[in-house]
């Protein structure tokens, strides 16, 4: 009698694809083991509820015909649970079949946890001398017999069979004491070092996490070892983060003097390598907004400027968008809405009175029905949400963070919401950046800590 846990249960499932929040089960098969005991084995076809795709359906021999009359996963679920309590869940890639099997149960409102141990990893631990360690490899590796590859039962007893090979030529202790290691490491990645991820200190700043060859995601956070933990201690409720774990080989961090600084390089990060998981913050285009003029007569009473052109200091500029066309879809919404001249805007070229006015939507400042002043203070309101806020001081502004940590001090310094630089000292702040550019995430950050509380800003003129 081996064991490689006091009570683990081994896994397989098939699935009609491969992202946990959209493909479903339709294959589950486990052996259960206590005390290095077979305690029992169970195997069912699951109704996924969704099409089966025709790859899947070749590579399994799964079809829709088979699983018309199983049950659905609602059905199995107490069965499951039995067989999974107290015991350790065992897979080959076991992420991919947890973030399954935590999905479907958050279906049926029921919060799923359990403690993990991957057998790829257990192959890697036990075969570093090996370049693969995929079922297949392992197979032949232990010229092993497998009747029904790609079949939920077929891989579990596969599996079975590597660990009892194993075991028999490395000896049951060392089998086991790369077990027990790997539980305690089970979050960290194949290929990441352990210690050095729990070196990292939790406090403000960024992390960068790099593939084999390119940097795959940037973020931020205010305790870096416990954030980038989480990475890969997430149930992967999207297919996004599944692949950042899974394609993950080097961590950098960069510590921060503040949160403030931390959002800021991350921002600035981001624009500046278009990380390959990183959708939100990357560098736009030339970003564009409308700017309205100060005189209610003078048409037309919007122009669509550019970010480099904006003049921020004049208080009348309401954006922005990321395209021409998306400013134009706006204001033609909120001119339909709010009853607003399509000539008076620009939008209609031409002489006489516009087209929405034959259609009694426009109220008559076209054909002098409506004061010019009337129709002007509309426009303001009906623009108002977008609006981007007239620059509270009089000049130059510094926010001062400091880390105990490490004792970096900073103080981020700003000017028409535009992010000039960081500086630690006078000579520095003599120094920087005098051509100020809008960026609309520095111009959300900024608004969000100029509203908190014991914000240390200091007035720079």
């Amino acid at each position: 009698m081996s064991s490689l846990l006091p009570c683990y249960v081994l896994l397989d499932l098939e699935t009609t694809g491969a992202t946990p929040t959209q493909d479903r089960i339709t294959e589950i098969g486990l052996i259960r083991y206590e005390n290095g005991i077979e305690v029992g084995r169970w195997n069912t076809l699951i109704n996924p509820e969704v099409s089966i795709p025709p790859f899947i359906q070749r590579l399994t021999g799964i079809t829709p015909e088979m699983v018309s009359t199983a049950p659905v996963f609602s059905e199995i679920r107490e069965i499951l649970l039995d067989w999974l309590n107290d015991a350790v869940l065992c897979a080959h890639n076991v992420r991919f079949d947890y973030s399954f099997l935590k999905n479907e149960f958050k279906r049926i409102g029921i919060s799923f946890q359990k403690k993990l141990l991957c057998t790829v990893k257990l192959s890697r631990k036990l075969y570093p001398q090996h370049p693969s360690h995929s079922l297949d490899a392992i197979i032949e590796r232990f010229n092993l017999m497998c009747e029904q590859r790609h079949r939920a039962m077929g891989d579990t007893e596969t599996m079975a069979a590597f660990i009892h090979a194993a075991i028999q030529e490395l000896g049951e202790s060392a089998v086991q004491e790369t077990a027990q290691l790997l539980l305690k490491q089970q979050a960290i990645p194949t290929g990441l070092d352990y210690l050095q991820i729990h070196a990292i200190p939790d406090t403000c700043g960024v992390y960068l996490f790099y593939g084999d060859s390119a940097l795959l995601y940037v973020g931020k956070s205010i305790s870096l070892r416990a954030r980038v933990l989480s990475h890969f201690q997430s149930d992967h409720r999207s297919a996004r983060e599944m692949r950042i774990a899974q394609e993950v080989r080097r961590i950098e961090y960069q510590i921060t003097s503040g949160e403030l600084g931390a959002l800021l390089l991350e921002s600035q990060l981001i624009k500046d390598h278009q990380p390959i998981h990183n959708r939100q913050l990357r560098r736009e285009k030339q970003l564009c907004a409308w700017q309205v003029s100060t005189d209610p007569n003078r048409w037309p009473l919007v122009t669509l400027v550019n970010e480099s052109d904006m003049k921020l200091d004049v208080g009348n500029v309401f954006g922005t968008f990321r395209t021409k066309r998306q400013a134009l879809q706006l204001l033609n919404k909120l001119a339909d809405e709010h009853g607003l001249c399509d000539k008076a805007l620009g939008l209609e070229k031409g002489s006489g009175v516009c087209f929405s006015r034959q259609l009694k939507r426009c109220r008559g400042v076209c054909d002098g029905s409506e004061p010019a002043e009337i129709h002007y203070v509309r426009l303001l309101a009906a623009l108002s949400h977008y609006k981007i806020l007239s620059w509270p001081f009089k000049g130059r502004i510094g926010i001062k963070e400091y880390n105990p940590y490490n004792h970096k001090a900073e103080v981020h310094v700003f000017d028409q919401w535009c992010y000039l630089g960081s500086v630690q000292n006078d000579r520095e702040l003599e120094e920087i950046s005098v051509n100020p550019h809008f960026d609309r995430d520095t111009y959300r950050y900024l608004l969000k800590f100029l509203n908190k509380k014991n914000v240390n800003v200091i007035l720079l003129g």
